[in-house]
């Protein structure tokens, strides 16, 4: 077990080799070497990648791997009790693992809406322009849900003991989504089983959860908030429409950036908010509000809260209805090892 003695801060991202992830690492690194980072992967040869890449800028960074896939239910309670042996506290958590599998893109629309007046909002959101095709994974779950909000979910739950501690703050800094909407999201199909929109519904159910854990959790020292990394062109925006696409668009895009914050492009600039709330007093945030990454037209970036328009009440249904289902899956969970 490391001494905690030699710790400033436990960082405990859940981050990808690249992209977003990769670029919070870097600016956590440039800004203090008081740090303990440890990035957590599903992909291990990718993730020894990432800390070789960090190394590389940051010589005498402290950077730990740990393997978990927040798509599975027992590769996220191995890496929990592998954290628990490790660690004597977790100062953030940045719940930064998401997927959007196969998505569709509807040409016509996107054509449309490239020449119209809405072509800002259309790249921002997505709205009206993505569908996914979601599956059901081992544990009998939609994957965008399990991946996206329930893996991070059963996480907290099992580090209540390191993330809530007497006379300590902890911060739960999660990546959601300018396509986090209500339409998308129901109550009675929070797994999205019947539409095809699994990224928006669990987007919008990320920033539900936010909420919910706050009026749980602030009393016991745990803060929970909510980032939008704007429009950045990772390898999930990639996968949207084919490589030459994005080639014959990309000095449109930069064009439009002159005349909207939200295209931050980079995953440098898309990192803002995360870095940026790493360096407040989570006491002082705003529980209901989501913390925007945003470029100016030179391509500085900065970071700006907007309340989200939700329902705390449908918060803490919500909040209720994965504790239910923790219970079963945990049920489950425990009569097939008992079998074994």
């Amino acid at each position: 077990m490391q001494d905690k003695t030699i710790l400033r801060n436990l960082i405990f991202p859940i981050v990808s080799y690249s992209g977003i992830g990769l670029a919070l690492c870097e600016r956590l690194l440039t800004h203090s070497d008081q740090i303990h980072l440890c990035l957590a992967c599903r992909n291990m040869q990718r993730a020894e990648a990432a800390r070789i890449a960090l190394h590389t800028s940051h010589p005498g960074a402290d950077i730990s791997l740990l393997k978990v896939d927040v798509g599975s239910l027992q590769s996220v309670l191995e890496a929990c009790k592998e954290i628990k042996h490790r660690y004597k506290k977790v100062d953030y958590l940045y719940l930064n693992a998401g997927i959007m599998p196969n998505p569709q893109i509807s040409l016509k629309a996107f054509v449309n809406g490239l020449f119209s007046r809405k072509v800002i909002s259309m790249f921002a959101t997505g709205e009206g322009l993505l569908t996914q095709q979601d599956r059901v994974t081992a544990d009998g779950l939609q994957e965008v849900f399990v991946t996206n909000v329930f893996g991070h979910f059963i996480m907290i739950r099992e580090l209540e003991p390191l993330l809530c501690q007497p006379g300590n703050t902890s911060q739960l800094i999660w990546t959601s989504s300018s396509n986090a909407r209500s339409s998308a999201f129901r109550l009675d199909d929070y797994q999205h089983t019947q539409g095809v929109e699994p990224y928006s519904s669990s987007k919008y159910a990320s920033d539900l959860l936010s909420v919910a854990l706050n009026r749980h959790c602030n009393k016991q020292g745990l803060y929970s908030s909510v980032t939008c990394p704007g429009l950045v062109m990772t390898n999930l925006t990639y996968g949207i429409l084919p490589s030459f696409f994005w080639t014959l668009i990309m000095p449109i895009m930069w064009l439009i950036r002159i005349f909207t914050n939200t295209f931050t492009l980079t995953a440098y600039n898309g990192a803002e908010a995360l870095f940026w709330l790493f360096n407040q007093k989570p006491e002082s945030l705003d529980p209901r509000a989501k913390y925007h990454s945003y470029t100016s037209g030179l391509g500085n970036g900065y970071t700006k809260p907007q309340k989200m328009d939700l329902d705390e009440d449908t918060a803490e249904t919500f909040y209720e209805k994965l504790l239910e289902l923790e219970g079963r899956v945990r049920d489950k969970h425990k009569s097939q090892e008992d079998r074994r």
